[in-house]
């Protein structure tokens, strides 16, 4: 398996990426709007892969990997721009999921 690195490793590799140009993170609004692409484009190879809409021959194929990788790029970016730990930030909800949730699915039965 290859090696597994943190959120907080992801936050600070995207962080020391972003550093090294003057315009740094964009702002809140142009990376919302970057992430609605970009979940946009996940989607639509979901779809391609999933869903009853293909692709069209002249359309390129990428991988939900890169696509996820794009959108998780930008949602990092996001997160680091306003100083969301995204380590935090899903503590925050399992949490909720776990209590205020936790009986509302049906649980697999032990073995």
């Amino acid at each position: 398996m290859e090696d597994e690195v943190t959120m907080t490793h992801m936050q600070e590799r995207v962080d020391q990426y972003i550093g090294q140009f003057k315009e740094g993170y964009f702002p809140p609004f142009e990376l919302l709007a970057r992430l609605t692409e970009e979940l946009g484009e996940l989607s639509r190879e979901v779809q391609n892969v999933y869903g009853m809409k293909k692709k069209k021959p002249t359309e390129a194929i990428k991988s939900l990997e890169e696509e996820f990788g794009d959108f998780l790029f930008v949602a990092i970016c996001f997160a680091n721009a306003q100083g969301i730990s995204m380590n935090k930030a899903l503590e925050t909800v399992m949490h909720k999921f776990e209590t205020r949730d936790q009986h509302r699915w049906t649980k697999k039965e032990e073995q």
